[in-house]
């Protein structure tokens, strides 16, 4: 597969996956834990199989993408959930303000 294919789905998935769990209230809004599980596991396993040098162009992106994820999710889940250690695995640098932190611009945006 194409590096720009791949690049596309794993931030296709991640930024579904911020959608999906944004401001749940209770776990049971969540669904289907084991399906939540194993999207979890296809987002990191994707990180993980992306160079280097991709990643250091959209780390940022990432760390608030799913950030905001991880901000939704630590209120229905707790701070020690194996869900969010294995999505803070992939967080590099800092992470949004909260899970409504929309704020930076998009690069195409004036």
């Amino acid at each position: 597969m194409h590096i720009y294919s791949k690049i596309y789905q794993f931030a296709a998935s991640a930024g579904a996956f911020e959608g999906y769990v944004y401001k749940k209230k209770d776990s049971e809004e969540l669904g289907d834990m084991n399906a939540l599980a194993e999207w979890i596991d296809n987002i990191v396993a994707a990180y993980g199989h992306l160079p280097d040098e991709a990643i250091n162009l959209f780390q940022d992106s990432c760390d608030r993408t799913l950030g905001r994820a991880i901000l939704s999710l630590t209120p229905v889940l707790g701070e020690d959930h194996n869900f969010i250690s294995k999505l803070k695995s992939i967080i590099k640098g800092g992470m949004p303000a909260s899970p409504d932190d929309f704020n930076k611009k998009k690069w195409f945006q004036k």
